[in-house]
């Protein structure tokens, strides 16, 4: 389980945050947090992976030391727009790798989306750098080997998907061992109501229509189909060494309450507030510890709240909520063929290409077409990854 710092000192000094996903959804938005707590955080790298023009506005506006693009070649372009700026521009996994493990780096928010997070949360963790961690699929995709380099150098990894940070909430002060079960909250996407007959010729506007939640394309996908709960089980799994069989997932549709932590006297603590990712960014910016929040920002009102309701999800209409259970059963490099089939899925409905539910056939003919490894190491991984892909583009065109 990660360690929970009870009584962790007070901030005294600027944090050193490298931003990976800066462009992003979550990346953005942390942005906000560091520029509202400018004592606090200084956004000392930005990393992002095509979206040059935000990239070279955000390194305006913050002065990172250093701003990097994954894509080499949009070298050139970042460079003529920082140009005169002293910002130093670089591109390619190997400078991304090599900025997130930099001395002067004390934090990195690993934000960007899907399998990309991976290998340089990884350098980041091998270098002893604290870890903000908002990619899941780091951990879906090889969390045996995440959380055991975490532990051998001594990293803190805090969570900051909005049911993970709740659980984390709930968990302070608690024994690890009172804990009976995980309730991770699921908002229902889009399709909550939907009968299952009509799935098949749901729309992507309609998919990328979430109630509650303002999101990057493909999390908001993942939404839909509740994928991301199958992630977001695995990665409870992980980052709380909780067994599968005590975690488990409701459908909460206000998204009000964004998880809750059951424990062995039968007690239930949740963690409550707006859907909003600015208050568990902060907190596990600020390493567990509460910072004011601006007053701009919507508070939680019980006298307008309303009703909270929970039902339980259809396995039916959502098949690929059922995937967390086979890849925590059988672990292995079936957890990456899982996230690499979803990406390319999810990809190819984004473009149209497929059908939503056939989003799900494609996950599953993919598993059965992927070599399954019981002992993956991060040769592995990069190998199962390349080839789920590869198998999953195949099923698409055929």
């Amino acid at each position: 389980m990660i360690k929970i710092d009870y009584l962790c000192d007070f901030m005294n000094d600027l944090t050193d945050i490298a931003v990976l996903g800066s462009t992003g959804s979550i990346g953005t938005q942390a942005l906000d947090v560091i520029k509202d707590n400018p004592d606090k955080f200084r956004a000392a790298v930005l990393i992002a992976g095509s979206n040059v023009s935000l990239l070279a506005s955000q390194a305006l506006e913050f002065n990172p030391k250093s701003a990097i693009i994954a894509d080499e070649t949009l070298l050139h372009e970042l460079k003529v727009k920082l140009d005169g700026s002293g910002i130093e521009c670089k591109a390619g996994i190997s400078a991304i790798c090599e900025a997130v493990s930099a001395p002067e780096i004390d934090m990195v928010l690993s934000s960007t989306v899907g399998y990309s997070g991976l290998i340089p949360t990884i350098a980041a963790i091998k270098a002893g750098k604290e870890i903000a961690l908002a990619n899941k699929e780091t951990l879906v995709v090889a969390g045996e080997l995440v959380t055991r380099l975490a532990k051998e150098n001594n990293v803190k990894i805090y969570p900051v998907d909005s049911e993970h940070s709740a659980i984390y909430q709930c968990l302070v002060g608690e024994d690890p061992a009172s804990v009976k079960r995980l309730i991770i909250t699921a908002s229902g996407g889009p399709f909550r109501v939907t009968p299952k007959q009509e799935m098949a010729n749901v729309t992507l506007q309609q998919a990328l229509n979430h109630p509650n939640w303002s999101m990057g394309n493909k999390i908001t996908i993942d939404s839909a189909t509740m994928m991301n709960k199958a992630f977001e089980i695995i990665e409870a799994h992980w980052l709380f060494d909780v067994a599968p069989s005590k975690i488990t997932a409701v459908i909460h549709p206000q998204s009000i309450i964004h998880s809750m932590v059951e424990f062995c006297d039968g007690a239930v603590k949740a963690q409550l507030g707006q859907p909003d990712m600015h208050l568990p960014i902060r907190y596990a910016l600020a390493k567990g510890k509460r910072i004011p929040a601006p007053q701009a920002e919507t508070r939680l009102n019980f006298e307008t709240v309303g009703n909270l309701t929970f039902e339980i999800p259809d396995r039916e209409k959502f098949p690929c909520l059922s995937l967390a259970s086979r890849a925590l059963e059988e672990k292995g490099n079936t957890a990456c063929v899982i996230n690499a089939a979803n990406e390319i899925a999810v990809d190819a409905f984004l473009h149209e290409r497929i059908r939503f539910v056939d989003i799900y056939d494609i996950i599953e003919n993919t598993l059965a077409s992927v070599d399954y490894i019981e002992n993956p190491d991060i040769d592995d991984y990069v190998t199962s990854n390349s080839e789920a892909r590869r198998k999953a583009i195949e099923k698409i065109k055929n």
